[in-house]
């Protein structure tokens, strides 16, 4: 089973929180496809039990780079339907907007037909993972929690 760990960087810190995310997966078994916004196909999108989709806040929503995969993507639409997705973001500021930059890719992911996991209760419990500038120790774990809990939902909804 593959998980799309997919995300725009302009900084490494969106990058950051991404390999969080993609060892999380690879720790229930699942395997974890790390991938750009500009290096993602939509052979990846298809080939993927989920998505987990991250973006630094441009204007309190994903980035143009991260908006362009899912417009261009979709053709894929239909056959993604049932799958998990989830949104991961990143930002300079505590108050930068954040969770309607979550919003912004969940709702992407509603358009998909996809089945929307937040992120742990043990984690933060809400839209997704997210921190201020590079993540830290929590944030950290806070992804690793949430790709661990995709992953789980994947194999579940694969039974």
């Amino acid at each position: 089973m593959q998980v799309l760990v997919l995300y725009h960087s302009k900084g490494g810190n969106t990058q950051k929180l991404a390999e969080a995310i993609a060892k999380g997966v690879e720790s229930r078994g699942a395997s974890a496809l790390l991938k750009s916004a500009a290096e993602v196909t939509k052979e990846d999108f298809l080939n993927s039990s989920g998505i987990i989709a991250g973006s630094p806040v441009y204007f309190g929503v994903m980035a143009a780079e991260l908006k362009r995969v899912f417009d261009e993507f979709v053709s894929t639409r239909k056959k993604m339907e049932n799958k998990v997705g989830a949104a991961f973001a990143t930002s300079g500021d505590p108050s930068g907007g954040k969770e309607t930059t979550l919003i912004s890719i969940i709702q992407c992911l509603l358009i998909y037909g996809m089945v929307i996991a937040g992120d742990p209760l043990d984690a933060t419990g809400h839209y997704g993972v997210s921190c201020v500038g590079a993540p830290d120790d929590k944030a950290t774990a806070n992804g690793e929690k949430l790709g661990r809990r995709v992953a789980e939902l994947c194999a579940k909804l694969a039974s």
